[in-house]
């Protein structure tokens, strides 16, 4: 699957075990969780924006992303014990309670970073090559959008609005108030420009949230072996690339009969056959890295 969306794709398999369970998980666990996906997000935002810079030719985008990703992964580290493949979330919670310093270090990496965001601008966003290779390059309508189901910033940079922590919102994003990311253009540019504003309201989302972090339990306690009642049931979320998906058809017994991941990347490659229509050769690494492919997850 998407191993930069590790820790939200394992939280969207938690929350549709706890729903068939009907488990309702303390607030402590909700807001962690949100954070948690929250600096997921950006960490993979700055990787995919250093990688997009480097395919374009500035190797130094490399250099900042990844100076800046480190922060949020020694974050990881303290909490979870890893930094890149998280198995933070367990049906019921968490699989242990945050640090003591884990609030401490995510408001100093947001004061940090908040300030390093900007450079990102000034390196790529407004260089005239990379404006060049990326505006009008690539175009995909909303109507095409939606029908190939390209979800995610991709989609909402032609207008889809298919934010699903703004339309069917879980966790702790009820307690949140943010933008959800939206433009009419529809090319690389502005598939590229989302993915930089989404990383501010990752940051203003986990601010709200950091210091009202409420007192309990990081867990409650579950059989040794789950076993959901018969039935379906489908969880959605919103992933680093998209609409993410658990389908699970339960006869009963502790293996599911059924369990179907739908993942953004799959369907978000399926439009780049209409994007790349009557463009170069050479766009096609433009166009390609702005719908930020994770390629395991499309070719499981």
């Amino acid at each position: 699957l998407d191993y930069l969306s590790a820790n939200i794709l394992n939280e969207a398999v938690c929350l549709a075990v706890e729903n068939a369970l009907e488990v309702e998980v303390p607030a402590r666990v909700k807001y962690i969780r949100t954070i948690m996906d929250e600096l997921n997000r950006i960490a993979s935002h700055q990787l995919w924006w250093c990688a997009f810079g480097m395919d374009l030719g500035a190797l130094t985008t490399f250099f900042y992303g990844l100076r800046d990703r480190e922060k949020i992964l020694d974050i990881f580290e303290e909490t979870i014990g890893a930094r890149l493949l998280l198995s933070y979330n367990v049906p019921g919670g968490l699989m242990n309670d945050i640090h003591p310093n884990f609030q401490k270090k995510t408001k100093e990496f947001i004061k940090y970073f908040r300030k390093k965001l900007p450079e990102y601008d000034q390196l790529l966003t407004g260089n005239p090559i990379m404006q060049e290779r990326t505006k009008g390059i690539g175009y995909l309508s909303k109507e095409d959008a939606i029908a190939f189901g390209v979800t995610g910033p991709s989609g909402r940079a032609s207008g889809f609005a298919c934010d699903v922590r703004v339309h069917q919102p879980y966790s702790a994003y009820p307690f949140t108030k943010f933008k959800e990311v939206l433009y009419d253009e529809g090319d690389t540019f502005h598939r590229y420009k989302a993915r930089i504003a989404e990383m501010w309201e990752s940051m203003s989302i986990i601010e709200q949230l950091i210091d009202n972090i409420p007192e309990g339990d990081f867990a409650v306690k579950m059989k040794p072996v789950i076993k959901l009642p018969e039935g379906e049931y489908y969880q959605r979320i919103e992933a680093v690339r998209g609409e993410f998906g658990v389908y699970i058809v339960s006869d009963g017994n502790k293996n599911p009969y059924r369990m179907k991941f739908r993942s953004p990347n799959f369907s978000n490659l399926a439009a780049l056959h209409q994007m790349s229509k009557d463009q170069k050769i050479a766009d096609l690494v433009a166009i390609s890295g702005s719908l930020d492919f994770v390629v395991p997850d499309m070719d499981r």
